[in-house]
């Protein structure tokens, strides 16, 4: 999964720079390319990225319960005195 975040990463990256580049000959097909790479950045790479780097994580050390609205008020109120 690592090798096909840095190569869809790398591609991105240079659609990017390849569009910018050919904007000045040819702007329609450089704004697709940089569009493109956009698109491509947030619907493919990010999604991957996250799916990556959130796996084995304990999603409920994150989520917000009465236990955890508990504990918070019991340290706001030790702060406060």
């Amino acid at each position: 999964m690592k090798y096909i975040l840095y190569i869809i990463f790398i591609t991105v990256i240079a659609s990017l720079g390849y569009g910018y580049y050919i904007k000045t000959d040819d702007e329609l097909l450089g704004h697709k390319l940089i569009g493109l790479a956009v698109a491509g950045f947030f619907f493919v790479w990010m999604p991957l990225f996250l799916i990556h780097r959130s796996k084995n994580n304990n999603i409920k050390k994150y989520m917000i319960t009465d236990d955890t609205i508990k504990k918070i008020k019991d340290e706001a109120e030790t702060f406060l005195d």
